[in-house]
């Protein structure tokens, strides 16, 4: 109902538009010979901006009658008979179905290629997950296995390990989940993102108190402007995006010994990096980091987890739904870095 008010309202605003340029061009030349011409113009743009046939054959219709009764002799009244008139109508119908058929092809097939990109995506999350669930959940079993057969001669200390190991694979599950969710909750939904105006520092702080709970003994450089800014963002889905690339830093980033979250102001937008100084992106994955099909291609016997496929797929999708776009690159002095830019609202100062 939605698309058929939508349609007729186009086909209503054309119709007038067309009708009054006759009359204007009319008024202006002397002559109504350019009202052919117009109609069909106005034949052509209804069909372009309409949905199926149906539309633009009425508008064709609509169109014959009004240069018919308006702009052809004799004025005000209608006449079929006339070669002229007949030819215009036929043309008018013609230009309508080739319209019609070509734009209506076009949608359909932007409809599918968008239905293959999402069903690519879900196949490689799927795919991802399949890697990236087996081995807590292989810890899981077997930490849990080994205490119930094992119960009496375990020591307390022995149980307390595996049942921390059991702790911490739960919630590494349990934020693979809330990734997992979060492309569902805005995948084909622009509604699932809520933006609303953001400070940036109380932003920052969110982020570090989430991150520091999950890697505490990990420290991270802070390197945003002094002045007050606000970007517009969902903020939920924001901080997930941060707090995911830089526990990507930390289990992927070798070596590395310093993890910086940078934000710059300039001409009412912030950029937000995620610094490392690691081992960097490989040409495999830098080709390519946000389509979710990285997954180790040995089995990960240090028993870490191989997750910076989903992550990142997770990351670029949330800020995709802003209307942006994740960047990432290795730095010339070494390491990585993922980026993203959101509109700031204004501010005293750039930086």
């Amino acid at each position: 109902m939605k698309k058929a008010l939508r349609d007729l309202g186009v086909t209503l605003l054309i119709l007038v538009l067309s009708f009054c340029a006759n009359l204007m061009l009319q008024h202006l030349l002397g002559t109504a010979v350019h009202s052919v011409s117009v109609s069909i113009l106005g034949v052509f743009l209804t069909s372009l901006y309409t949905n199926g046939y149906l539309w633009g054959v009425l508008s064709t219709l609509a169109n014959v009658f009004i240069v018919n009764f308006s702009f052809t002799e004799p004025f005000f009244a209608f006449d079929f008979i006339t070669p002229s008139n007949l030819a215009a109508a036929f043309v008018m119908l013609i230009i309508a179905f080739m319209t019609s058929m070509f734009t209506t092809k076009l949608k359909y097939q932007e409809k599918n290629r968008a239905e293959a990109d999402r069903e690519k995506m879900r196949a490689n999350l799927l795919r991802a997950i399949s890697h990236d669930l087996r081995t807590p959940l292989t810890t899981i079993y077997g930490s849990t296995s080994t205490i119930i057969d094992n119960y009496d001669a375990l020591s307390r200390e022995k149980q307390l390990k595996l049942l921390d190991e059991v702790r911490s694979d739960s919630q590494w599950l349990i934020r693979m989940v809330e990734n997992l969710l979060s492309v569902t909750r805005i995948d084909g939904n622009p509604l699932g993102i809520v933006k609303s105006p953001v400070v940036l520092e109380e932003l920052v702080d969110a982020v570090l108190q989430k991150f520091h709970s999950r890697c505490p003994n990990q420290w991270v450089v802070v390197d945003i402007p002094d002045e007050f800014i606000t970007v517009d963002c969902d903020i939920i889905l924001l901080e997930q995006v941060l707090v995911n690339l830089l526990e990507n830093a930390v289990f992927h980033a070798k070596g590395m010994d310093a993890l910086t979250l940078r934000a710059k102001f300039h001409q009412k937008q912030v950029t937000i990096a995620i610094i490392d100084n690691g081992c960097g992106l490989s040409k495999e994955l830098l080709s390519n980091p946000f389509d979710g099909i990285h997954v180790a291609t040995q089995p990960l016997t240090d028993g870490s987890r191989n997750n910076m496929g989903i992550g990142l797929s997770v990351c670029s999708t949330i800020i995709r739904a802003h209307g942006s776009k994740l960047g990432a690159r290795n730095r010339p002095e070494g390491g990585a870095e993922f980026y993203f830019t959101l509109t700031a609202e204004d501010s005293e100062n750039e930086q």
